[in-house]
């Protein structure tokens, strides 16, 4: 069983392969979130996909099994990331159903693992978070289907599962960040700490509490709209599969360069 690119899956998002072999990762972490699906694209590429809170939407934010999903996706040879979740907007102009590729990462989360080095001190670099080939692919795929997708901003992650209040919102906001999610730390930084290539695709469910008055953002909500959207989002997600280099020359693979590593890589 091998694949060589992974997409995670985000709520509302669990089926994107057709035909599909399931397969069940041991890992040093534990299980993943759920089997992890393997198919091959028309274009011949191999794909896993892993949904990220599990079929049943088991697992909340603050529970996924980060290290596990990732971990369980390098072993079976992903070295690329694709990784659709649903966010909240911190500005009227992007609106419910906007897809925006952000380009920064903000951690308000709290109590989460958040690296593989438990042991050594092993220090990657993070100051841009998302792999840039994967950022140009998605936003390229995007517009190819149609999207006028929102290039950059940054995504603030917060604990959850509870929403952001109208003071949070607000402070998120008038720092300049632009949407806010529950799920995009610590995955992004451990897809980093294992050379993986990370990209994300953000699709705006929802106003934040901050932005405008009324009664807030509901869960409802968010799965209503994600659902509305996620036929055409899982298109974007194969398109944006189909597009990624074959061969990475991004920085991505090179973050472990001359450092050495407390265990042994997948």
């Amino acid at each position: 069983m091998h694949a060589e690119i992974g997409v995670i899956g985000g709520s509302g998002f669990y089926s994107f392969l057709d035909k599909v072999e399931e397969v069940q990762v041991s890992t040093p972490y534990g299980p993943p979130s759920d089997t992890i699906a393997i198919g091959t694209m028309p274009t011949g590429r191999r794909v896993a996909f892993v949904p990220r809170h599990g079929r049943d939407h088991r697992f909340p934010p603050h529970k996924i099994p980060y290290r596990a999903n990732l971990w369980a996706l390098r072993s079976l040879g992903v070295r690329q990331v694709v990784a659709p979740s649903a966010v909240g907007s911190l500005t009227p102009a992007h609106g419910p159903g906007t897809l925006a590729v952000p380009d920064q990462l903000v951690d308000r989360t709290s109590g989460r693992t958040q690296t593989f080095y438990d042991t050594g001190a092993v220090h990657v670099s993070f100051a841009d978070p998302y792999c840039p080939a994967g950022r140009r692919t998605a936003l390229r795929s995007a517009r190819d289907a149609g999207w006028e997708p929102v290039d950059g901003g940054t995504l603030v992650i917060i604990e959850g599962p509870r929403f952001s209040t109208r003071a949070e919102s607000r402070w998120f906001a008038a720092q300049g960040w632009t949407l806010v999610g529950m799920t995009g730390h610590p995955e992004a930084v451990l897809a980093r700490e294992l050379g993986l290539c990370y990209t994300p695709a953000c699709l705006v469910t929802d106003l934040d509490a901050g932005v405008e008055e009324g009664s807030g953002v509901t869960h409802e909500e968010v799965l209503r709209v994600f659902a509305a959207n996620v036929d055409r989002l899982r298109t974007l997600v194969a398109g944006i599969v189909a597009a990624l280099p074959a061969e990475r020359e991004c920085p991505c693979p090179h973050t472990l360069d001359g450092l050495k590593l407390p265990l042994e890589l997948p």
